[in-house]
């Protein structure tokens, strides 16, 4: 069996400041072998630096995944060469980086892949379904002696997601949406094995707006002109993860089990 944990989309200092202080209870109380979590929103918000993906690494993580917000840093983008994180695999195929990645662990592979939905979406993504589609078809899964498939669908839509879902059930060990910061209350087990929740939710400021200080969104809401976006550094913090279990002999999940812990983070 694996024990794999996915940590939902890090927002900024105080979600960074999190992680470090419920990742390595969260390892040791449940034996996890391998702790993913979504990286795009880590650095302020938008976008991941080089310096925070090692920051992050002593947290106790071990992979990264990315979504919309994966090149907004600029001057950053080796870190998708240097470093343990994958961009969606249906950008551009100029985009810096891979969208899969092989992680192995105790004599185990384990196949990631990240995805991004194209609704309501603002740049021209190859279709997340093909993709998927392409990236099994490359990959003999046999050879390769994988023992779990993990997805990463970072989307904005509920219905792309469940579709996703749906499309992959079978094939792969996991579907784990990522990007609109609210954990959904749809986690489960398929019929055929495969664990699924529409979103995972985040790691940031607890009581603001998805992580954004409530005081600008409320404003941009009320007046149609965009405020700046301030992501608060302390107060109460929420943790939203996902533990699974795989049976590596199948690939088949065996459990899914939603992770949230509340937090104070002080400067």
């Amino acid at each position: 069996m694996l024990n794999i944990l996915f940590i939902g989309d890090i927002v900024g200092k105080i979600g960074r400041k999190t992680a470090a202080k419920i990742v390595p209870k969260l390892k040791k109380e449940h034996k996890i072998n391998l702790v993913i979590a979504n990286a795009e929103n880590s650095a302020h918000g938008s976008g991941v630096t080089n310096d925070i993906i090692k920051e992050l690494y002593n947290t106790g993580i071990d992979y990264f995944t990315a979504g919309d917000h994966a090149f907004k840093n600029k001057k950053n983008l080796d870190v998708y060469e240097k470093e343990k994180i994958i961009r969606p695999a249906n950008f551009s195929s100029g985009s810096p980086g891979q969208g899969h990645a092989f992680i192995k662990v105790n004599n185990k592979k384990i196949l990631l892949i990240n995805l991004i939905g194209r609704v309501f979406m603002s740049m021209d993504y190859d279709c997340p379904f093909r993709k998927l589609d392409e990236i099994l078809a490359n990959i003999n899964l046999q050879a390769k002696k994988l023992s779990a498939i993990i997805i990463d669908i970072h989307a904005e839509t509920t219905s792309e997601k469940v579709n996703i879902g749906y499309y992959a059930d079978g094939r792969t060990s996991a579907v784990l949406g990522t990007h609109t910061h609210i954990m959904t209350a749809d986690s489960r087990i398929t019929k055929k094995g495969m664990a699924y929740i529409t979103d995972t939710g985040m790691v940031g400021a607890a009581n603001e707006s998805l992580g954004i200080a409530k005081e600008g969104t409320l404003k941009t809401f009320l007046t149609q002109i965009k405020e700046p976006h301030v992501i608060p550094e302390a107060g109460q913090a929420i943790f939203n993860s996902v533990l699974i279990k795989i049976n590596t002999k199948n690939r088949q999940a065996v459990s899914i089990k939603p992770i949230t812990e509340f937090i104070n983070i002080t400067n």
